[in-house]
């Protein structure tokens, strides 16, 4: 007699080495993306070049930033001079150790940058730092 071969049956699997590459792909894309658009919000300086900055710690900030053509930003949103002590009061309330960073172009007079920090400090705020970029 005569015996017939049975087919044999495929087991599915799933290939997950393409699926990995797929999902690394989307995380270094998605990564790229989000470096090259945080920087572009907020007016855009050049900030002026010291030899012995300091690199500040990112918590309990707040950034002003004085831009040319008297504008004025606090944490990257358009603010008002009159409102701005309202909104840091505000600020400190939530967290005592706030610390000001005023971000100002190389180009802004300094009167200016001494009036905003005369205004804070009347206002009782003791933590404010001007930043700058290392000189190399």
């Amino acid at each position: 007699m005569r015996s017939w071969n049975e087919p044999t049956k495929k087991r599915l699997h799933i290939e997950i080495i393409p699926m990995i590459d797929v999902m690394m792909f989307l995380l270094v894309f998605f990564i790229l993306i989000s470096l090259n658009v945080i920087p572009a919000l907020g007016i855009k300086t050049s900030l002026p070049e010291s030899g012995h900055a300091q690199v500040l710690k990112p918590q309990n900030n707040a950034i002003i930033t004085l831009g040319k053509n008297d504008r004025l930003q606090l944490d990257g949103k358009d603010i008002s001079k009159i409102k701005i002590l309202d909104s840091l009061k505000q600020l400190k309330e939530k967290n005592k150790n706030l610390v000001i960073i005023i971000r100002c172009d190389k180009g802004i007079d300094v009167q200016r940058l001494v009036s905003i920090m005369d205004l804070l400090k009347g206002s009782g705020f003791k933590s404010i730092s001007i930043a700058t970029k290392n000189k190399n």
